[in-house]
C-alpha cells in the first residue's frame, strides 16, 4: 500500500513539473510568443556599421534554415543561395566592386558574412519567394542579436558586365540570376525606425 503511494505521489509531482514547464515554455516573464514574435518584427533595423567579430557557423546556419522555411509557390525553392564568410573572399568581392579602389565605400559596410539569394529566370513568381526567403533570415538574425542589411547595389553590380568574376565565385546556374544580397554581422549601431506611411494602406470594405 505504502509503495503504491509512493508511486501515485510520483506521478503527480512528474506531471505537474510537466504542466510548469509548458506554461514556461508559452509564456515567459508575462509575455506571449505573439508579443515577442511581434517585437521582433518591429525592432529590426537594417544595419550598415558592424563589429569585426565573426558569426559563429551555427548560428549562421539556423539563419539559413529559417529562410528555407520560408513560403514558396508550389513548394518549388525556386531560389539558389550562396553563403560568404571567408574574409579573403569578402575582400576580393569588395575590391572587384570598388575596381581595386580601397578608399570608396565598402561594397557591404564591412559586415563579416555575406547571403546572396538568385531567382529562377523560369519562374515568373521565383523573385517572391526570394523575398520571403530572405525576410525569415533577417528576422532569424535580429532574433539573435545579429544585425542585416539588403544591398541591391551590390547585385546590380553583380549581374553588370564588370561583376563577372564575382558570379564565377557565386557559380549560380544558368537558369538562375542574382537578386539581391543580405549583409550580416554584429551590429556597431542602433539606428532609429523611420516613419511608416499608412496613406499608402487602403482598407476595401
Amino acid at each position: 500500500m505504502k509503495k503504491n503511494i509512493l508511486f501515485i505521489i510520483c506521478v503527480l509531482t512528474f506531471c505537474t513539473s510537466c504542466t510548469i514547464d509548458q506554461n514556461n515554455s508559452s509564456a515567459t516573464n508575462g509575455t506571449s510568443y505573439q508579443d515577442v514574435v511581434i517585437e521582433n518584427i518591429l525592432t529590426r533595423r537594417s544595419i550598415r556599421q558592424y563589429q569585426p567579430t565573426p558569426i559563429d557557423s551555427v548560428q549562421l546556419r539556423k539563419i539559413i534554415e529559417c529562410g528555407l522555411y520560408a513560403p514558396n509557390g508550389k513548394g518549388l525553392e525556386s531560389w539558389e543561395v550562396r553563403v560568404v564568410s571567408h574574409p579573403d573572399i569578402l575582400q576580393s568581392i569588395n575590391l572587384s566592386y570598388n575596381e581595386n579602389d580601397s578608399t570608396r565605400r565598402h561594397a557591404f559596410f564591412e559586415a563579416p558574412a555575406l547571403i546572396f539569394i538568385a531567382y529562377n529566370t523560369e519562374y515568373d513568381l521565383s523573385q517572391v519567394d526570394c523575398g520571403l526567403l530572405g525576410g525569415n533570415m533577417m528576422l532569424a538574425a535580429h532574433s539573435m542579436g545579429i544585425g542585416s542589411c539588403c544591398l541591391g547595389g551590390l547585385a546590380r553590380f553583380v549581374n553588370s558586365d564588370k561583376g563577372e568574376s564575382i558570379r564565377e565565385i557565386l557559380e549560380f546556374s544558368p537558369t538562375h540570376r542574382l537578386l539581391y544580397a543580405i549583409a550580416f554581422g554584429y551590429p556597431n549601431e542602433s539606428p532609429k525606425a523611420k516613419e511608416r506611411h499608412w496613406d499608402r494602406v487602403k482598407f476595401i470594405e
